[in-house]
């Protein structure tokens, strides 16, 4: 009973950014478990979208079956529509938006047509080469996309996803030369809003180093401290 107290007392609207593979879609989905509140992965509800064929998913769609990025203005959209819902009046975690400024300063005014705001930027902070190693060794369930790692996270059988027995693979951005790419397409954009969330005065940076759980104890501490 006192647990789920706490978890009801608990309010915090907060975005995780860090490089690809960073950890934050883990870090993300661990904090969402113990405090309650909504992880929002943009990819997730890219696809719940396109799924329930509202205008916007259809309109991401149109850009997505092109091969196209989507527009600012369809993301940002997609994103205001999903924290309007009644499970995030007490909170939220954002994992993947804001990717620009411009996303950033749309999620500034986001906050303000709700009447609330964002309380905490949590960057993830991980050396390059940890980043190419992590990366480079992922592999997918290409059924349910559950994540491995062929070093710190393998499956019971190699090659065999642990939950639905699907193939696992590694994706075609996962190849180290790939990731070397993708780590400096998004370094530019990355220190960027790292800049405007310092300068937003709610950025705190926790340095990756150990494993998940101990990574897990820095991002629980500093949110508590920012409570």
């Amino acid at each position: 009973m006192k647990d789920s107290w706490i978890r009801e007392e608990f309010e915090m609207n907060m975005i995780f950014l860090g490089l690809p593979g960073a950890g934050k879609g883990t870090q993300a989905k661990k904090v969402s478990s113990k405090y309650n509140i909504p992880h929002i992965a943009t990819g997730d509800i890219f696809r719940n979208a396109i799924k329930n064929e509202t205008p916007l998913g259809k309109k991401a769609k149109s850009f997505i079956d092109q091969g196209e990025l989507v527009p600012d203005e369809v993301t940002i959209g997609i994103v205001r529509n999903r924290l309007k819902e009644d499970d995030c009046k007490d909170g939220f975690i954002l994992d993947g938006f804001p990717r620009t400024i411009n996303q950033a300063e749309a999620l500034k005014d986001i906050m303000e047509e709700l009447n609330t705001k964002l309380d905490l930027a949590l960057f993830i902070k991980v050396p390059e080469k940890e980043l190419i190693k992590r990366l480079s060794g992922r592999r997918v369930c290409e059924d349910c996309g559950a994540t491995y790692h062929v070093e710190f996270n393998p499956p019971e059988k190699e090659g065999i996803c642990d939950k639905c027995g699907g193939n696992l693979i590694q994706r075609s951005d996962d190849t180290e030369d790939t990731v070397k790419n993708r780590i400096e397409v998004n370094k530019e954009k990355t220190e960027k809003l790292i800049e405007f969330y310092d300068n937003e005065g709610i950025l705190q940076t926790i340095e990756s180093s150990g494993g998940i759980e101990e990574v897990f104890k820095k991002v629980t501490s500093v949110v508590e401290e920012n409570r």
